[in-house]
């Protein structure tokens, strides 16, 4: 934006000012939206008028054009876009100049009218009155989308979505993920809790944690890396059916599909197993895809993905070994590490649980649609019930969608002596210097010393689910602030204006 620019629009909210116009008053009363008219009055005539009707809406001004004694002008809120007329016979002569002095693009104005629609068979609103809502000091960035760089979309994702109707849906979509998550939930008399973020001791995954500290107590904390062992004191305190949804935090690296700082839903169900969670984590995402495209096949960057019931379900070792001719049950460390060697996969840690993420990591990518692999063994599953049936592995699953992990489910662990010898591994690997492992969280056993009942749990990461709805390559497109470098203000705005010039 060039300086000139906005001193030209300082000067004219001074001048303003001056005139008694106040260029950021406090209220309007709004009582349409732009894509409420436009469904309202489509089956106006051409050339129709509906003065009885009384239209008040506001929103930021996209496009104006002045046709001497009119102008036809665009506003654009959160529902879409809708064309106004204001002429200077109906507002008169010198509400007419304030208009057209100091109206301009980016500007929010709220108008006063009635709906008609043009003699090319556009809806739109005859303005009778006007107020100038909020002076926009900075230009309307038109080639905004079509930006290079995508770390400036980034830093300033506010200028994506006021110039892109595609980025404000992208991010309603959002919210209207979760709302029909929440309805799926309490059709099923789930109940949605909450649980602390900042915590004494980190667990319910692999993952370095955020460290900070409270002043307070002059003590080190994290921010939680998981939802689960809080959640799962709920269900020690009496209840059944809960969710949350909510922020988690990871302090490891960012790709196409990892973020620091990202949204869990976990659910827990007592009396269930991770049978009846892979049952309503199917029909959970169905609905929501459903829901949101309006199908149940979607194309996620050139592939198409089915979610059609029901998904197929592999277990974990015979998925490997079919690709890898390796089995990670009944093979030697050796003969793992061979493997890994060859596709050039070592781990620093060769502890076997490691050296079976590594495999696993290698063939992940080959499951497109929806799949369920299942019976981790139980070195890689510290919070997962053993297997009923076979003593290596647990009751637990991983949902793969497009390559990503996109749930982990369990039976999950009641006893509470197993979960203490389960911790005391977990701590072995901590000292070991494996920072991802979990700690020994021992109010959480006592806790369970009261009894937990058997219960089925779920994580699912919403933002990779919203990746393929939205047909989006990064998980960034889909955060609506993600993390970035920090730099300097200055050096920010030079990028910004060099990308826009080119």
């Amino acid at each position: 934006m060039s300086e000139e620019t906005r001193r030209q629009r300082l000067r004219e909210i001074d001048q303003m000012r001056e005139e008694g116009i106040e260029p950021y008053p406090y209220r309007f009363e709004k009582t349409h939206w732009a894509g409420d008219i436009k469904n309202e009055f489509s089956t106006l005539e051409n050339s129709q008028t509906k003065e009885d009707v009384v239209i008040r809406t506001a929103g930021r001004v996209v496009a104006l054009r002045s046709h001497g004694k009119s102008f036809f002008f665009v506003l654009r809120d959160d529902t879409g876009r809708i064309q106004a007329y204001i002429r200077l016979d109906s507002v008169g002569k010198d509400n007419f100049e304030i208009f057209k002095k100091y109206v301009n693009m980016g500007d929010f104005v709220g108008i006063i009218g009635f709906p008609f629609k043009t003699h090319t068979g556009e809806v739109s609103v005859f303005v009778k009155s006007f107020e100038i809502l909020s002076k926009s000091m900075r230009t309307m960035p038109e080639k905004w989308h079509g930006l290079k760089d995508k770390e400036i979309i980034y830093r300033q994702r506010y200028v994506e979505m006021l110039s892109s109707d595609e980025a404000l849906n992208r991010f309603k979509m959002r919210s209207e993920l979760f709302r029909l998550i929440r309805e799926f939930l309490a059709q099923r008399r789930f109940i949605e809790v909450d649980t602390p973020i900042l915590l004494h001791l980190t667990g319910g995954a692999s993952a370095r944690p955020f460290e900070t500290r409270i002043n307070v107590f002059e003590s080190q904390m994290f921010l939680r890396i998981a939802e689960e062992l809080f959640l799962k004191r709920y269900l020690v305190g009496g209840f059944e059916r809960i969710f949350e949804i909510g922020k988690n935090f990871r302090n490891e690296g960012i790709s196409y599909k990892h973020h620091p700082e990202f949204t869990m839903m976990e659910l827990y169900w007592a009396y269930a197993d991770y049978n009846d969670i892979m049952d309503i984590t199917e029909a959970m995402i169905n609905y929501v895809v459903e829901n949101l495209t309006g199908s149940t096949k979607i194309n996620y960057q050139g592939k198409e993905i089915d979610f059609s019931r029901p998904w197929r379900r592999v277990k974990m070792s015979d998925f490997i070994q079919d690709n890898l001719g390796v089995n990670i049950l009944e093979d030697s460390d050796e003969k793992l590490i061979e493997v890994l060697k060859k596709h050039g996969s070592e781990p620093d840690m060769k502890e076997r649980g490691h050296l079976i993420e590594k495999l696993w990591d290698l063939v992940e990518d080959k499951l497109v649609n929806p799949t369920f692999v299942t019976e981790h063994p139980v070195i890689i599953s510290p919070l997962s019930k053993v297997h009923r049936s076979d003593p290596r592995v647990t009751e637990r699953f991983e949902l793969i969608i497009s390559s990503m992990e996109m749930a982990n489910a369990f039976s999950e662990l009641n006893d509470p002596i197993e979960q203490y010898r389960r911790f005391l591994h977990q701590a072995g690997l901590r000292e070991a210097g494996d920072e991802e492992a979990q700690m020994m969280d021992d109010d959480f056993l006592r806790a369970l010393e009261y009894g937990m009942p058997p219960t089925g749990g779920l994580g699912i990461g919403w933002d990779r689910i919203l990746m393929l709805v939205t047909d989006s390559p990064t998980i960034r497109d889909i955060i609506p602030f993600p993390l970035v470098k920090p730099i300097s203000f200055e050096e920010e705005e030079m990028q910004s204006e060099e990308e826009l010039q080119e």
